[in-house]
């Protein structure tokens, strides 16, 4: 530095790196790594000879590398699984605030889980990449719902209780209540009730409860079977989401009379299962008995039947 071969920024990086060697480094290897330092500081700037510094080790010592990055991914593991929490907020605007933190091995899970649905759907799919993540997210918990294999929670399968009267089923005019007490708007519940185990129940005029039906499971066994060979994954136009993560979805709402029948039934995803339910599009079976959705009038005046032909090529 005195001589002007390296600048004092440069120097103190120099000094950083070698005062980072774990304690297991005898003195010969501090002055072999200060000396490498200092002979790459003539080529790299010091934010570039900063991130060699980061691996000095790995040139002047490498057995004691290996054995420095091992103890060191060992605590870091120790405190990422100390630290771990996942914490579910109620807001006062109806959403619910998800925060915490992971260690490295659940974080890589959740992002090889996600990832294949975080994708766009089609030219139409204007969602941005946060409300794609948050999409894939709830579709992943759906299909850990549908496989059965999620352990019992107080003596029941995994399922989502959503108290609402018939009417307001029937007719939309009414939200729903979960057991955290959160609100559903009527919207949310019929595309629930599209695929789900609906468990009617008749209250009295104090709510309470005078009796229970059984439950009626909706597009399983062989009507989902026949269902997944028929349209093969989401049925959308231009969506490749795979059958298994897709519902069923009522042409004609289940809640205003229509039928469980394959021929009132269409397969689609999350994303547009929640789009068909807003309004804009429309789903319908064709003679051929295969489903074709018609877009919206601002996006095509004419209304022209579209087909997915991604699953099938006809």
């Amino acid at each position: 530095m005195h001589a002007g071969a390296i600048s004092v920024e440069q120097g103190r990086v120099v000094a950083e790196a070698v005062a980072a060697l774990p304690v297991e480094a005898a003195p010969e290897v501090a002055d072999k790594a200060t000396h490498l330092l200092i002979a790459w500081a003539d080529r790299f700037d010091p934010a570039t000879l900063s991130r060699l510094g980061e691996r000095v080790l790995a040139h002047v010592a490498p057995d004691l590398a290996d054995q420095a990055e091992l103890a060191a991914l060992d605590r870091a593991a120790a405190r990422a699984e100390a630290r771990r929490h996942v914490t579910l907020s109620d807001q006062q605007d109806g959403q619910v605030r998800l925060s915490g933190s992971l260690d490295t091995e659940t974080a890589s899970l959740l992002r090889e889980a996600i990832d294949p649905l975080c994708g766009p759907t089609g030219a139409h799919d204007d969602r941005s990449p946060g409300e794609r993540r948050a999409d894939a997210l709830g579709e992943i918990c759906r299909l850990a719902l549908r496989t059965g294999s999620l352990p019992d929670n107080g003596g029941d399968r995994p399922q989502l209780v959503v108290t609402v009267s018939l009417d307001a089923l029937v007719n939309g005019v009414r939200a729903g209540t979960l057991e955290t007490g959160g609100r559903l708007t009527p919207g949310a519940i019929r595309r629930l009730a599209c695929d789900a185990a609906v468990l009617p129940a008749v209250l009295g005029g104090d709510s309470q409860i005078l009796d229970v039906g059984r439950q009626r499971r909706l597009f399983t066994g062989p009507l989902r079977r026949a269902l997944v060979l028929r349209d093969g994954g989401c049925a959308f136009p231009g969506c490749d989401r795979p059958s298994r993560w897709c519902e069923g979805h009522h042409v004609h709402h289940w809640a205003d009379g229509g039928t469980t029948a394959l021929g009132n039934a269409v397969l689609l995803c999350g994303h547009h299962h929640r789009l068909l339910h807003q309004g804009d599009w429309a789903v319908r079976i064709a003679p051929d008995g295969r489903p074709e959705f018609l877009p919206p009038r601002w996006l095509d005046p004419l209304r022209v039947p579209r087909r997915n032909l991604y699953h099938r090529r006809c």
